[in-house]
């Protein structure tokens, strides 16, 4: 298969895989699932259009980056992966495709630097790959975006309990530990009546089987931010979650016009 030309019968996600493991080996071929006539960056840092996909990925090749997928899902036409890079520093990410007439032509992203492990030992991205309970993707997704909605955006800690199972509840967030305690504790603290961590609106809730990915806005710390939760749906209830926080930079600082989300 020359470079232009690829495989339909490859799964999206295995596509977005080779993709993201070409900025470190700066193969060619993989960035040809991209379309790059239609392709939208969300990533207000970089510039759309001044570089192809593949000769940017050949530069950036040269500075032995490592890329490691961890885990990759597929929903409808999008794709969601958890990543981690060591670039000039180790960052965590989660990046989302859309796909459209089998190329990928649309991007969002949210990376932040890798902490940890956290109080319980977990890194911010060990744990489970693999989705399974594909039947019951549409009941997650609800799940979560109902958890999303009611605790974190409406702030009724008091029904955490109806959503969180205490017993098997794993954190991979770098500042917290398991159970519903640290995260209670954590979703309650306040800088003078402000909430430290204020959602604001979901924009985005992706899913394949037990995993669900829900992309919001808020602030952090007092300043405008992204928020990528990853959840693990077992029996009616979250029982694994990864996330990466963001601050989004003033639109004044934009390389790109197409906004965060």
């Amino acid at each position: 298969m020359g470079f232009g030309e690829r495989s339909v019968n490859i799964a999206m996600k295995d596509q977005i895989r080779a993709l993201l493991k070409s900025i470190e080996t700066g193969d060619p071929e993989p960035i040809s699932v991209v379309n790059e006539e239609k392709y939208i960056q969300h990533n207000p840092q970089t510039h759309e259009g001044s570089e192809g996909l593949a000769v940017l990925f050949e530069r950036l090749s040269k500075t032995s980056p490592r890329v490691n997928i961890v885990r990759a899902f597929e929903d409808g036409d999008f794709v969601f992966a958890h990543t981690e890079y060591d670039f000039s520093r180790r960052n965590i990410g989660f990046e989302v495709f859309r796909f459209e007439n089998d190329r990928a032509v649309e991007h969002w992203d949210n990376i932040q630097p890798r902490h940890g492990p956290n109080q319980s030992g977990h890194s911010m991205v060990d744990g489970r790959t693999e989705s399974v309970d594909h039947h019951l993707t549409e009941s997650n997704r609800a799940l979560v975006r109902s958890f999303v909605e009611t605790i974190l955006v409406d702030g009724q800690l008091g029904r955490l309990a109806e959503y969180v199972n205490d017993d098997h509840y794993t954190e991979h967030n770098p500042r917290l530990a398991d159970g519903v305690a640290s995260l209670y504790s954590a979703l309650k603290d306040a800088d003078n009546g402000r909430r430290r961590i204020d959602y604001h609106r979901i924009h985005r809730v992706l899913a394949e089987g037990d995993f669900v990915l829900c992309i919001s806005e808020g602030t952090f710390d007092g300043a405008n931010s992204a928020f990528y939760d990853l959840f693990r749906v077992a029996a009616g209830q979250l029982v694994e979650h990864w996330d990466t926080t963001e601050k989004i930079a003033p639109s004044s600082e934009w390389k790109n016009s197409n906004g965060k989300f």
